[in-house]
């Protein structure tokens, strides 16, 4: 088994977008993850549906839409309309998380939650039966190009127990500080998906650099 991949568009070359998002097009990625930000929930600010519509008209691959924005249930139905095809919220930023993941899937979206690596993995019990995925922060969100934080293997080990006994169905998400220097520990801690942003946007080579990450093997359980 391999893992999906979601480049992050984040990285990407924004001057000529198009390009990177056609080289991801032809690609082994699976999926467009795409960053939205606003500057209040984390200290940037990235950009909006306008920019998430255009890349949909040009995506050929699913649209994996992360919200770092406070009160993300305001803007669900428009994320829909834009083009998201999975939708995560923080856990941080919900006040009611179950009331916003099942406003998410009466949008025919998947449903995801993202951590901050300083949120106990814990915190999902109750909820981990609702979601389609968790999105394991391994750096602090804002800001692309930082170092992965060494203590996010032990948070995916645990998430993927937590994932096991309560017989969810939920993938595992990892991002920040992916690349092919880190990608077979987090595969090995039982990520599912790998989100990889400058290893990918800034390599000479980003088609060889997807095709390498696509190659990792995930053990069965």
């Amino acid at each position: 088994m391999k893992p999906l991949l979601s480049p992050s568009m984040l990285s990407a070359d924004f001057t000529n977008l198009r390009k990177d998002i056609q080289m991801v097009n032809e690609s082994e990625a699976d999926f467009f993850h795409l960053d939205i930000m606003d500057g209040v929930f984390v200290p940037n600010i990235s950009y909006g549906m306008p920019l998430i519509k255009a890349i949909k008209r040009i995506a050929e691959k699913p649209l994996d839409v992360h919200l770092m924005i406070v009160q993300p249930e305001r803007y669900i139905p428009e994320f829909k309309a834009v083009g998201a095809d999975m939708l995560t919220v923080h856990w941080e930023a919900c006040t009611h998380l179950h009331r916003t993941i099942h406003q998410i899937k009466d949008e025919d979206m998947l449903a995801g939650v993202a951590l901050n690596p300083h949120t106990p993995i814990a915190f999902l019990e109750d909820i981990i039966q609702d979601l389609d995925l968790v999105l394991v922060m391994s750096v602090n969100p804002g800001f692309g190009g930082q170092r992965f934080i060494e203590r996010s293997l032990k948070r995916i080990e645990e998430l993927k127990d937590l994932i096991i006994k309560n017989n969810s169905n939920a993938l595992i998400e990892v991002d920040g500080g992916i690349g092919l220097d880190t990608a077979e520990d987090v595969t090995a801690a039982g990520a599912d998906i790998l989100v990889a942003g400058n290893a990918v946007f800034g390599a000479a080579d980003p088609m060889e650099v997807i095709r390498r990450l696509k190659e990792i093997e995930i053990m069965e359980d």
